[in-house]
């Protein structure tokens, strides 16, 4: 049997084959139990690692409870806060209509400004018509029938 046949084997064949086998039985049997002493180890380090993952699982899972504890109280402040300050909001706004009346009679103003000196500025661009020329034109005016 070659390596390679043996390494396909698991503790728990190797045991009973070794078992079964006179001659190099001492040798599967003892590498059947070593084996599955490692399974062993394996499996219970693998539960004890689930088992802690799953403790800061239920940790985590607290730890969210509890912010999400204190986002719903703040929430419910606020929303219990939010007649008075929709009143304050409003007081707050009565008080200051006079300067938005302010800031639109001076845009205003200054684009009536605006709109007036185009105009003259245009005006005064504008080409005036030109007076005829003295000199005959260099081409025929009255169409041929």
């Amino acid at each position: 049997m070659n390596a390679k046949a043996e390494s396909w084997l698991s503790p728990r064949e190797r045991l009973a084959r070794g078992l079964a086998y006179s001659v190099v039985g001492p040798v599967y049997v003892t590498r059947g139990v070593v084996g599955l002493g490692v399974d062993a180890a394996q499996a219970s380090a693998r539960g004890l690692r689930r088992r802690y993952r799953e403790g800061r699982l239920a940790h985590d899972v607290a730890a969210a409870q509890e912010t999400i504890g204190h986002e719903l109280a703040a929430a419910q402040e606020v929303v219990t806060n939010l007649p008075q300050a929709l009143r304050d909001a409003r007081a707050a706004r009565r008080r200051r209509s006079k300067r938005p009346l302010l800031i639109a009679g001076a845009a205003a103003a200054v684009l009536a400004g605006g709109a007036v000196t185009f105009s003259v500025v245009r005006r005064s661009t504008r080409q005036r018509p030109q007076e005829p020329s003295p000199r005959p034109p260099s081409v025929d005016i009255q169409p041929r029938p």
